[in-house]
């Protein structure tokens, strides 16, 4: 006799001894399925790449879910204008009274994540600000499917470009996080944790992940200086009150890209969908970045982690499976 076990579309799984005799049965199992999700509002306004977002992983995804939140400019009609039909739009009203910690950015993520219907396997979440590179989504692919079967594997971890003041360089400080969260089980004890930034299940237990060695290029803090000061101020606005988001983000015209950020030059290359952003670019640094000198504390953790692989003090937000 011999056991198989298939798996159903209701995520089940059904074992079934057969004799091995029995050559000529043939069982018919659906394909993996993958879902897109984001959340976005006033992208217009605050110069998000959410079309190149959502654009750099459709590829890859069956469906795509776009919370797009009331705005104050055509961010539906930008949407829209992607014109996929895997692009599935809600559209949603933000809290704005709620800001402590961000909340809101996390309940307008499981908005969308809510609505991807559950045949779907695996659901990729991708922020308004980030872009995946061509390159790794046959990588991206083939780790889904490799660990879909897997029951201890509840996400995917990315590692992290963050993109600073230009598109030419990477913020090396330890106010970067390295990793996180992006691919998760359409699971419906899973949420979107704190601020948006990963992702929990149940009672707030941590997900169990494997690390997919691929990379996230975040491009947040790559805008006109003008539209970056603006930007800063309504995001500081969800988590502070009026007076302090200013009070915080200061009165300056435009945001204060002085080079005093600890960076280095990236070298790689961009996703195709930014190319015609970043060639649009109309801003500079007025100093060499490279050349900032790096605090002690910093040296001493990068000397650390440069011949230990830990990084001490940082914030985990996963359980990393071997």
């Amino acid at each position: 006799m011999v056991l198989f076990q298939i798996r159903l579309k209701n995520k089940q799984h059904l074992w079934i001894l057969l004799p091995k005799s029995c050559e000529n049965i043939i069982v018919v199992l659906h394909p993996m399925k993958v879902a897109g999700f984001t959340f976005v509002r006033n992208a217009l306004q605050y110069d998000y790449p959410v079309v190149q977002a959502i654009c750099s992983i459709l590829p890859i995804c069956d469906y795509f879910v776009v919370a797009v939140g009331k705005s104050e400019d055509a961010t539906l009609e930008l949407v829209r204008s992607i014109g996929d039909p895997k692009i599935h739009i809600i559209e949603t009203e933000w809290d704005d009274s709620l800001r402590e910690g961000g909340r809101v950015l996390a309940l307008e993520t499981d908005k969308a994540f809510q609505a991807i219907p559950p045949e779907y396997d695996w659901c990729f979440y991708i922020q308004g600000d980030e872009c995946v590179h061509e390159n790794a989504l046959p990588s991206l692919r083939a780790s889904m499917e490799r660990w879909l079967n897997d029951p201890q594997t509840e996400g995917l971890l990315f590692d992290y470009r963050h993109f600073y003041g230009s598109y030419d360089f990477i913020g090396r400080s330890r106010r970067w996080y390295r990793r996180e969260i992006r691919i998760v089980r359409n699971d419906n004890r899973i949420f979107s944790y704190r601020d948006a930034q990963g992702f929990r299940k149940g009672n707030g237990a941590k997900l169990r992940v494997r690390r997919v060695h691929e990379y996230i290029h975040h491009y947040g803090w790559v805008r006109h200086p003008g539209v970056q000061q603006q930007k800063q101020l309504h995001f500081k606005k969800m988590y502070l009150s009026d007076e302090d988001a200013l009070n915080h983000v200061g009165t300056y015209v435009n945001f204060p890209y002085d080079g005093s950020e600890p960076l280095e030059r990236f070298d790689g290359t961009h996703p195709a969908v930014m190319l015609p952003r970043i060639e649009a670019q109309n801003w500079h640094f007025q100093s060499d970045p490279t050349k900032v000198r790096w605090p002690l504390k910093d040296r001493i953790s990068n000397w650390i982690e440069k011949w230990t692989g830990w990084r001490p003090g940082e914030y985990r937000n996963y359980v990393l499976l071997k």
